[in-house]
């Protein structure tokens, strides 16, 4: 990293199903959990695309331990406005159990011209996210930096892996919420841009087809943010726990600041052949972090692990130079290492979140452990709260 570079800020935005603690159904109850957490939170907590849902967002941070303060306050405000109506939060990237479809979704005239472009693929698409933003300088910056993170975001699918369950059922995937999000005309990994002017010709011309009905349908899982100046990474399932998301947060801006550093070398980021970025997407949504995973640079299968040592290698430099490299590296071995959701060191849970949702099913054969599990990990702080 340059001497004279500053470091980047970096905000997360998380979405949350509401469920029932009794049945541990999710429970369409958005707009109500909504008006509740706005009196704490105002314009840091909005609605979704569906009634099952609520989303969060921090403001920008300096660091892990600053984003991690304002994830578990913002978490415990959102917990609480939920309890409020005699629900919980779980964290979790598609519904455990409960979901129908159509899927109720929210009466907000924002989505409007979405419902009537996409139509039935609204009323199935019930999937909780984590998006993180980090600053860059202006859109030139962005869509080169985009480039760069391109063969890197199918290791952040694996990682963050946190959606095996759909219906009560494992789907046999570690992330079907990734799996599942295929479908839209404009998601996924994006294409490879040339330059600023690349990227708004073909925004203009998925527009002008109808693919894209405004910036927020543009669903790529990286992308430079409509209205911040920032980049947006949106190819992670949000994580059950706390140290999860702040980990993964400083984990995608250490990605950005490598790539601006050979951005600004003059290095436009390799050109990987799109097959084999979906294929690895597929690899990593079916395996999270377990067996082998595509290196879309080489066209080979390597062990998961390994890939998951270059990335940190990669990241090195940002991340001695923000003073997190000792955190992330052990959170990524946490995340990657754990195979049976034994807990991780930090209070929590070890292991990417399918395997911890699997274990939760494995003792009982009953989903609604998986949703027990979710919700005392989501906000433990408001768990134990309401426990006295």
């Amino acid at each position: 990293m340059s001497s004279d570079a500053r470091i980047p800020t970096v905000g997360v935005e998380e979405e949350y199903f509401l469920v029932d603690p009794e049945t541990r159904e999710v429970v369409p109850a958005g707009s109500r959990v909504l008006r509740r957490a706005a009196t704490a939170l105002a314009d840091r907590v909005s609605g979704e695309l569906t009634e099952y849902q609520i989303e969060a967002k921090t403001p920008p941070c300096a660091g892990l331990d600053e984003l991690h303060g304002h994830l578990a306050r913002m978490r415990t405000s959102v917990a609480a406005a939920a309890a409020a109506e005699g629900l919980r939060i779980a964290a979790t990237g598609t519904p455990v159990l409960g979901a129908v479809d159509p899927t109720p979704l929210r009466d907000d005239p924002a989505y409007g011209p979405g419902f009537a472009a996409y139509r039935a693929l609204n009323e199935t698409h019930t999937h909780c996210g984590l998006h993180a933003h980090v600053e860059v300088p202006d859109l030139d910056h962005a869509v080169l930096v985009c480039n760069h993170l391109r063969p890197w975001l199918p290791s952040l699918v694996a990682l963050s892996a946190n959606s095996p369950f759909r219906d009560g059922r494992d789907t046999g995937y570690a992330s079907w919420r990734t799996a599942a999000g295929d479908r839209w005309p404009v998601a996924g990994p994006p294409p490879y841009f040339r330059s600023a002017h690349h990227y708004a010709q073909l925004c203009a011309a998925l527009e002008d087809a109808g693919a894209v009905v405004g910036d927020h349908t543009l669903l790529w899982d990286v992308r430079p943010s409509s209205h911040l100046p920032t980049v947006e990474v949106r190819a992670m399932d949000v994580p059950v726990g706390v140290e999860q998301a702040a980990m993964l947060g400083v984990l995608v801006r250490a990605l950005v600041v490598q790539a601006l550093e050979q951005v600004r070398r003059g290095d436009p980021g390799p050109d990987v052949c799109p097959s084999l970025l979906r294929a690895a997407y597929w690899r990593a949504a079916r395996d999270g972090c377990a067996e082998h995973a595509l290196d879309v640079r080489t066209g080979r299968a390597v062990p998961a692990g390994r890939l998951l040592r270059e990335l940190v290698a990669y990241i090195r430099p940002a991340l001695e130079a923000s003073g997190e490299l000792a955190a992330v590296t052990a959170a990524v071995r946490r995340l990657a290492g754990a195979q049976d959701g034994a807990d991780d060191g930090a209070g929590g849970p070890g292991g990417c979140g399918a395997r911890r949702q699997r274990a939760a099913f494995a003792r009982r054969g009953d989903a609604r452990d998986v949703v027990d599990e979710l919700i005392r990990h989501t906000a433990p702080a408001h768990a134990a709260h309401a426990a006295h």
